[in-house]
């Protein structure tokens, strides 16, 4: 499988308690936050929300930051976030839409500036904060060169 280069993107920040997504529009010029999934409990729950949620915005390709140490060594969280990369890649595959790993490492923190920036108070800003570092995650991700990030393989082990 290969990375479409048009269509919808869905970007996900994965936390432990929620799911920051955003999309790109169709021409991938733009990213905008598009919702906070709350964690269920439920792995394969939280999965199938997502595989409806790519399905309804007809998406070619998902996006899942990969939280990187300042190093750029990988903990625990970026092999959990593997983890689920690989398991959404298997959901995906039937339809068709590959999934790609991205270097998250500074998503967070740009958005808490932005959001700083634009007035919010520390209350809000937790409340979107994470579709904030997703739709961050997914704007640079277009705006960087073709074929970055790592496709994940459904079959790999």
């Amino acid at each position: 499988m290969t990375v479409p280069t048009d269509g919808r993107i869905v970007g996900l920040d994965l936390g432990s308690r929620r799911i920051g997504v955003a999309v790109s529009d169709r021409s991938r010029v733009l990213a905008t936050p598009r919702m906070t999934l709350e964690r269920t409990g439920n792995l394969d729950a939280d999965r199938r929300a997502i595989v409806r949620l790519v399905a309804e915005e007809e998406a070619t390709c998902v996006l899942v930051g990969l939280p990187l140490g300042l190093d750029g060594r990988e903990g625990t969280a970026a092999q959990g976030a593997r983890a689920e990369a690989r398991a959404l890649a298997v959901a995906l595959a039937p339809a068709g839409v590959p999934v790609v790993l991205f270097d998250e490492r500074f998503t967070t923190v740009t958005a808490h500036r932005l959001l700083a920036s634009s007035g919010l108070d520390g209350r809000r800003r937790r409340a979107v904060v994470d579709r904030s570092s997703a739709t961050v995650l997914v704007q640079a991700f277009l705006d960087g060169p073709v074929g970055q990030g790592e496709l994940v393989d459904p079959e790999a082990g």
